[in-house]
């Protein structure tokens, strides 16, 4: 009878001792803002939206992600400022921003560089592009994703444009990103950049005659009810990162840092099914409403933006190159 109780008694005392190792970090609460400029019916808000709830439940609230969506708070370039400043703060923006940190992401998503979200997974995935990520990190950048897929950017005006002559003297509203004003002019149009709270006014007024986005975009974002013909030029990927103050991440429990971590990577690849699965449909909505879509002379397209991979400045020699051997090699493995 005494060795039981003393091995009942043993056992308590593990078991207590689990439950306050468990428990350790009770007190620890951590607020973060998340800022992004897509509204909130997009595919992309709803999935970030999805990461920061699941988070918060299964921290039990000890993680607090605030999504802002619609460009409430600093996005693009400020939002990235407020990340390597140190804040509470999130940014979730293409990668052609943290291209203003290391140069070699203008390359991962530069114009044509990949045709599917395969192709960019497995790049992303790559030694090269892995050690890209950890030299942001001397910028007090953390990634916790680069893939919140949203599908291939075309054109979309209310004229149906097949190669570079056809964009000639037209006015295209493109983000706050030196990748897409240099992009966009190589393809023939005089790129405007415009933050997305005034896109919509400009294209109705005159200012620009068209934008460019994915077709995820152009049933949710407006942009459907200011253009009507969408040319599938396909020439960047839509695709958004998530990026976190190291300084700040560094201070959170290792246990919660991993749901973070685990949260953000399912739901980026949640939203990369989702998109992809969804396409014709929502191609199939859009026509069904009076919009028109048109294939184009992707050949002149390509050939046209080739400077600017030329024209990029700080970038790794032979990086380019080295991608496009990567996707051979991607696609070699496939047969």
């Amino acid at each position: 009878m005494k060795k039981t109780l003393a091995l009942i008694l043993a056992l308590c005392m593990v078991f207590s001792f689990c439950a306050v190792s468990a428990y350790a970090d009770n007190d620890f609460k951590l607020t973060m803002r998340l800022s992004h400029v897509f509204g909130p019916t997009e595919q992309l808000a709803i999935s970030i939206q999805e990461a920061a709830d699941n988070i918060r439940e299964k921290t039990n609230g000890a993680i607090d992600i605030q999504v802002f969506h619609s460009s409430q708070l600093p996005t693009y370039k400020d939002g990235l400022e407020q990340v390597a400043s140190g804040a509470n703060f999130i940014s979730v923006e293409d990668p052609s921003y943290i291209a203003d940190y290391v140069p070699d992401f203008n390359v991962l998503v530069g114009p044509m560089m990949t045709s599917s979200s395969d192709e960019y997974e497995y790049l992303i995935n790559t030694d090269t592009v892995k050690e890209m990520v950890k030299k942001l990190e001397a910028d007090n950048i953390k990634v916790l994703a680069l893939d919140f897929f949203s599908g291939y950017r075309f054109m979309k005006t209310n004229k149906e444009i097949y190669t570079p002559d056809d964009l000639k003297g037209m006015k295209i509203r493109v983000p706050k990103s030196q990748l897409f004003v240099d992009t966009l002019n190589a393809m023939g149009a005089n790129a405007v950049p415009i933050g997305w709270d005034e896109t919509l006014s400009a294209v109705t007024q005159g200012v620009v005659d068209g934008l460019e986005g994915t077709m995820d975009d152009f049933l949710n974002d407006g942009s459907g009810e200011v253009a009507s013909v969408g040319s599938l030029t396909n020439h960047f990927i839509g695709t958004c990162g998530v990026y976190f103050p190291l300084n700040v991440w560094e201070t959170i429990p290792e246990e919660y840092q991993t749901i973070i971590q685990e949260e953000f990577t399912a739901s980026a690849q949640r939203m990369i099914e989702k998109i992809n699965s969804s396409y014709e449909e929502t191609k199939a909505k859009l026509e069904a409403t009076g919009h028109t879509f048109n294939e184009v002379d992707t050949d002149a397209f390509a050939k046209a933006v080739a400077p600017v991979y030329e024209n990029m400045k700080g970038v790794t020699p032979g990086l380019y190159d080295e991608f496009r051997a990567a996707i051979a090699e991607f696609h070699a493995a496939e047969k």
